[in-house]
């Protein structure tokens, strides 16, 4: 799904070239088929099984956008020479990126590229995010990561992001007792890339971000498209890259490049 921050977020459903407006039809019954077929993102051949989001296994194996760096961003190998594609890596990995907390199911650290706020919130389920650091690749936001994780998690609890008793937090004063605890591993973080490679965000107010939801679930039932091919039941709302179904709930992001039917 594509999201546009507003109050609530503006979801849109990408089919093949066309997109579907979703706000609309919160409160409707809907459905979903998988026709059975599933076609890499990259590479645009079909295959039987889909690998990290969409890929196929070949793609999987050799595209740098599937590597374990992306996962760990601390380990990337670009400066040694060993990048699987170089040039994606200048284009995604050699640009800033901001440290930031978010409340999705609690107080978490998470990275990105300054090109993706907000998108990358949205797909989270934040209700609340606030950028704390701005470092000049994706590296350094990895070891900027792993000095916040000693203190807060960067994990997700999906089950408790979709039931909606997320509690509103003071974002600011996280922010604060996090740089304060790591004020020592910043300088360092510092010293090992320049000072100017590290930089403290200031300024700037946290972000609430609503989603269109009529209805929270109560007890939390995921669907599986590989399981069960045809899904649908009436649509209570969308939060992250869910859709919340009177019948269960559904992560699409997962489902990227399956072929499906969708009727409402």
């Amino acid at each position: 799904m594509r999201a546009r921050l507003e109050s609530p977020v503006l979801y849109f459903l990408v089919l093949g070239d066309d997109e579907l407006s979703l706000n609309e039809l919160v409160g409707k019954k809907i459905s979903l088929e998988h026709q059975g077929k599933i076609t890499c993102v990259h590479c645009g051949r079909d295959t039987n099984k889909s690998f990290n989001q969409g890929y196929c296994y070949p793609c999987f194996q050799k595209l740098a956008q599937c590597d374990s760096c992306i996962i760990s961003p601390e380990k990337c190998h670009y400066d040694a020479g060993t990048c699987r594609e170089p040039v994606w890596g200048d284009r995604f990995c050699m640009q800033d990126h901001v440290v930031y907390l978010a409340n999705s199911s609690g107080i978490k650290v998470g990275i990105t590229r300054a090109s993706q706020i907000p998108t990358r919130w949205i797909d989270q389920g934040a209700v609340q995010a606030l950028p704390v650091l701005r470092v000049r690749s994706r590296k350094q936001s990895g070891f900027a990561e792993v000095m916040f994780k000693q203190h807060v998690t960067d994990k997700t609890n999906w089950r408790n992001m979709l039931k909606g008793d997320v509690v509103e937090l003071d974002m600011a004063a996280e922010r604060d007792r996090l740089l304060q605890e790591c004020d020592k591993e910043i300088e360092e973080l510092r010293q090992q890339f320049g000072v100017h490679a590290i930089s403290v965000i200031n300024g700037v107010d946290p972000v609430a971000i609503d989603y269109p939801i009529k209805t929270f679930p109560e007890k939390i039932t995921s669907f599986n498209l590989d399981k069960t091919p045809a899904v649908e039941g009436v649509l209570q709302g969308i939060k992250g890259q869910y859709l919340i179904l009177d019948t269960g709930v559904i992560n699409l992001r997962r489902f990227t490049g399956y072929e499906v039917s969708f009727n409402a």
